[in-house]
């Protein structure tokens, strides 16, 4: 396994190009995730100084004094892990709006600063705000992150490629995160996931919130990572525990700020009226999930119901990973109705497009697959771009109306060898 550290970010353009033209950029995601060797490459490139407030000093240093802190900064600098000093956050407002300079302050974060009042307070309309995800499937295997650019112009050609087949189970048990990656074994790729785990929750939680059962954290977590790809139900979550449903919403919260589970929203349309309005439940990393879970990658195999659930999270996760490197945003929903017609994955592009993704862990895929996806075109008229049923096999064929199945390799290692007439 190469040095992930040289592994190509969809992210680097993007940061680039914020950094010419806005005073302040934060690079925020789960710890471990790249973000300080993105930010120290880039950085390093373009003379930038590094603190990180991981560092007790510095922590120190700026609690105490922010304003002279701020000050004595040189002119280009790296605020590593800057959610730790959240007092900070004026005296960097006071001093871009004294000298306001494009890519003066590159800042990272593991967890929702954002949702810290200093922060939205202060630096509103003064910063970039950049997400960074664990690796992508395309990013580790260097390939060409096309996908969602075919999605959105329904352009998925006849095309062949061999099957992932056993080699899908590995890449969903090993996950994205670059330290993990790089363990020779799926043994002790789950030990660092283990550790991660308990390391992230000790440190960050103590520093966000006082909670009155730290150690029931890693245990919500591993229950969440059981009901991935499912709707979020947090009375189901709270059960096994005997703290009250509130204070198990709370630490849902928690982790959600730190990047450990995501909630996917419901998609609406007024012309559908019986759509479910509750979102769906994804772990932050399929890794992670089969790590707190005891799955190894036999034991996935075996487990055909849970693989199909967090087959479901790895292609979300890809999606997303797969978007940062696009020009226009992307907004990501689920859509079912009371009669279970769903689609797993809807992503709008603006207001003017949107295109459907269904995910099957079979080899085969039927008519009756796209029940879900010709659904929702009907629904979206001249608005839908596409509609795939992605599947472990060989051949991207169209099922006819902007309807596609493609093979999931096709996703993550980029294009398939089209057939030539």
């Amino acid at each position: 396994m190469q040095n992930p550290s040289l592994y190509p970010r969809h992210a680097e353009k993007p940061l680039v190009e914020a950094l010419s033209d806005w005073p302040a950029l934060l690079i925020h995601g789960p710890r471990q995730c790249g973000k300080t060797t993105l930010a120290r490459q880039v950085g390093d490139s373009m003379g930038y100084a590094y603190f990180s407030f991981d560092d007790d000093v510095a922590r120190a240093a700026a609690s105490a004094d922010p304003a002279g802190f701020v000050a004595g900064l040189p002119d280009r600098v790296i605020l590593d892990e800057v959610q730790r000093v959240p007092t900070l956050f004026t005296a960097l407002k006071q001093e871009i709006d004294r000298h306001r300079i494009s890519g003066r302050f590159l800042l990272t974060g593991s967890s929702q600063v954002l949702l810290l009042p200093l922060l939205s307070d202060s630096l509103a309309g003064r910063m970039e705000i950049l997400r960074l995800h664990p690796l992508s499937q395309i990013e580790i295997k260097r390939g060409i992150p096309n996908f969602l650019d075919a999605l959105f112009s329904g352009t998925f050609r006849t095309s062949l490629i061999s099957r992932l087949g056993d080699e899908l189970v590995d890449r969903v048990a090993s996950g994205g995160y670059p330290a993990a990656l790089v363990r020779p074994t799926a043994r002790r790729r789950a030990n660092w996931y283990r550790n991660y785990v308990e390391t992230q929750l000790q440190k960050d939680v103590r520093d966000m919130s006082r909670i009155s059962s730290l150690d029931a954290l890693p245990r919500l977590l591993s229950a969440a990572a059981s009901q991935t790809a499912r709707l979020y139900n947090l009375s189901d979550l709270a059960s096994p525990f005997q703290l009250s449903r509130p204070t198990i919403g709370h630490y849902m919260e928690l982790l959600a700020r730190l990047f450990l589970i995501d909630r996917l929203p419901p998609w609406h349309n007024n012309r559908l009226s019986r759509l479910v309005k509750t979102p769906k439940l994804h772990i932050g990393d399929t890794g992670l999930g089969c790590a707190l879970l005891g799955l190894s990658p036999g034991a996935l195999a075996q487990d055909r119901a849970l693989f199909g659930q967090l087959l479901e999270t790895f292609v979300f996760q890809e999606l997303r990973r797969q978007s940062t490197c696009q020009d226009q945003p992307l907004s990501f929903f689920h859509c079912r109705d009371k009669d279970q017609v769903e689609v797993d994955i809807v992503i709008e592009r603006g207001a003017a497009s949107i295109a459907g993704v269904e995910v099957k862990a079979a080899a085969t895929v039927t008519s009756s697959d796209f029940r879900g996806l010709k659904k929702l075109k009907k629904a979206t008229d001249d608005r839908f771009a596409s509609g795939v049923v992605l599947y472990d096999g060989e051949i991207t064929s169209s099922f006819g109306d902007r309807m596609f199945a493609v093979p999931i390799r096709s996703l993550c290692d980029g294009p398939a060898i089209p057939f030539h007439s």
